[in-house]
């Protein structure tokens, strides 16, 4: 494929899911924003609140969106491949249905909101496949077989900011029960409440974004995660949402090398050798200084806790 079939494709592509992306709110969301799942119910129509803990909202909103996310392939043309097992990369491959050489990779990444203005994710790995492209270790096609690397981010706001799963409630809701139907009052030991309607049990997020990006564009020069091989992505929402990062006008290439050797590649300072693990100091071990000033500096300050 020449670069000029490639970049229709990735245009065309980013296109499609910058819309798909604008419909998901509304799919979601009540008329006031509240997330419209409430929880889970039983045969016996209890309903099970769940906690805000991240991994548990994530894989359940991944599960609500899911059959939106395979209608879209469907219209334009696309079929998905799942990531085989649960720890590869990436979460979706979109295969062209005409031209099994496209393939976009994409990310589900979910956060929520620290405060009105920052929330960050980690982008996946900088070691084994990010480096060793043609390999088909822990990812489900080599990464340079894929046209382009995309996330599709979903940011909202938590109402319930406990993740204890004993704090989670259980529901009997009036406008599900028949007439003849009379109410649980317990659960095993645990009471159960009833309210008059699903509405009426508050959803623990609301006040969502929904927004795609590629990933280099809002990479941040900072791992994610402790000390994983994970790329962390900048944490302004206003920048993450117009893919306004460190390398957005620097350009892939530039994140590509900095990420393959971040951590390993040595810089002479002070007489004294250090390991690069910012984007500044990978420009000056490469003899670009002159490039500094196409660093994209975050817009604001994230606030310490």
């Amino acid at each position: 494929m020449d670069i000029t079939d490639k970049n229709k494709y990735k245009s065309d592509f980013k296109r499609e899911l910058d819309k798909f992306a604008e419909k998901l709110e509304k799919y979601v969301s009540t008329d006031n924003g509240d997330w419209s799942v409430k929880g889970f119910i039983d045969v016996y129509k209890n309903i099970y609140t769940i906690s805000s803990d991240t991994k548990i909202v994530s894989k359940i909103l991944e599960i609500h969106i899911f059959p939106q996310i395979l209608q879209f392939a469907d219209s334009i043309d696309y079929k998905i491949i799942l990531a085989e097992k649960q720890n590869w990369y990436p979460d979706l491959t979109f295969v062209h249905k005409k031209n099994d050489e496209v393939k976009f990779a994409v990310d589900i990444k979910t956060t929520f909101r620290r405060n009105d203005k920052t929330a960050g994710f980690t982008l996946g790995s900088h070691g084994g496949y990010f480096k060793e492209r043609d390999k088909d270790k822990n990812i489900q096609f080599p990464y340079n077989q894929y046209t382009g690397h995309y996330c599709l981010g979903v940011i909202y706001t938590r109402t319930d900011v406990s993740e204890d799963l004993s704090e989670t409630e259980i529901y009997q809701v009036e406008d599900l029960q028949e007439e003849y139907e009379t109410p649980n009052k317990k659960v095993g030991e645990r009471e159960v409440t009833t309210v008059k309607n699903l509405k009426s049990i508050t959803s623990v997020i609301k006040d969502f974004d929904f927004f795609a990006s590629e990933k280099w564009k809002i990479a941040s020069d900072k791992q994610g995660s402790g000390n994983t091989a994970n790329i962390g992505s900048i944490v302004d929402i206003a920048d993450l949402k117009n893919g306004n990062g460190i390398f957005s006008k620097l350009g892939e290439k530039w994140f590509d090398e900095y990420w393959i050797n971040h951590g390993s590649a040595t810089l002479i300072k002070d007489g004294k050798p250090v390991k690069i693990t910012t984007l500044k100091d990978f420009l000056e071990f490469k003899g670009r200084t002159d490039l500094w000033k196409m660093i994209v500096e975050k817009t604001t300050k994230k606030k310490t806790k």
